[in-house]
């Protein structure tokens, strides 16, 4: 078991009176927190600032409660993915529409926002995030916390890493990548155990990292699948 838990100006022409206005809604969007931040943006600000997002949940809340040890989930927009962390469950599921303020931290080199459930906000609408194929090789800080799918021929025998999760690894011929299937996913250990060294699989997955190992993680059984190998 080698996963711990705490795995310019306006021109002067312009009246006053638009000027005033402009001020004035200004400091009412600074009031109510509602300067939204695009998560790539978000991500590439200092540890420890206090940032806005919004986008649409990728993981849903719990799946990583294994290894990660809190229930949190990870949101997504046009420009990146981050997983927030939580200590309480929300009751919504993939797809829903969130806007999020925390503050952004690291836990095991993994890019994370930590919140508080009053710091979460359920908008309207909903969107089922998809995924993002990338090659084995390519899975890297360029898309970390967004949802990918890979896929490639196992190179190694099945790893136990419980409770935390189980280890599998794959490579398409760009390079290895480590597969990290959360125990709380709900995957069968026993189906796991049956996949064989050249089985070709596909997973779809949050691109994660645990210290200097970038690893894809289901969130489910069906995120990951037996696939016909390449003639």
């Amino acid at each position: 078991m080698d996963r711990p838990m705490n795995r310019a100006p306006l021109p002067s022409l312009l009246p006053r009176s638009f000027l005033a206005l402009v001020g004035v809604l200004a400091l009412v969007v600074s009031a109510c927190g509602e300067s939204v931040t695009p998560i790539a943006e978000a991500r590439a600000l200092e540890t420890g600032a206090t940032v806005t997002v919004e986008g649409y949940v990728s993981v849903q809340p719990g799946a990583f409660v294994s290894a990660l040890g809190d229930e949190g989930f990870a949101v997504q927009d046009g420009t990146g993915g981050v997983y927030v962390k939580m200590d309480a469950k929300q009751t919504f599921g993939r797809g829903a529409h969130v806007r999020v303020t925390g503050t952004l931290d690291e836990q095991n080199q993994l890019r994370i926002l930590k919140a508080a459930p009053e710091d979460v906000e359920l908008r309207s609408g909903t969107q089922e995030v998809s995924p993002k194929a990338v090659s084995t090789g390519d899975v890297n800080e360029s898309v970390e916390g967004q949802l990918i799918t890979v896929a490639g021929a196992v190179t190694q025998p099945f790893q136990d890493d419980s409770p935390y999760g189980y280890k599998l690894y794959i490579n398409d011929g760009s390079g290895e990548v480590q597969v990290f299937v959360h125990v709380s996913a709900g995957f069968d250990k026993a189906t796991l155990q049956a996949l064989s060294v050249g089985d070709s699989i596909s997973v779809t997955g949050l691109a994660a990292q645990y210290e200097a190992t970038y690893e894809v993680a289901p969130r489910q059984p069906d995120d990951l699948r037996r696939v016909a190998p390449r003639p």
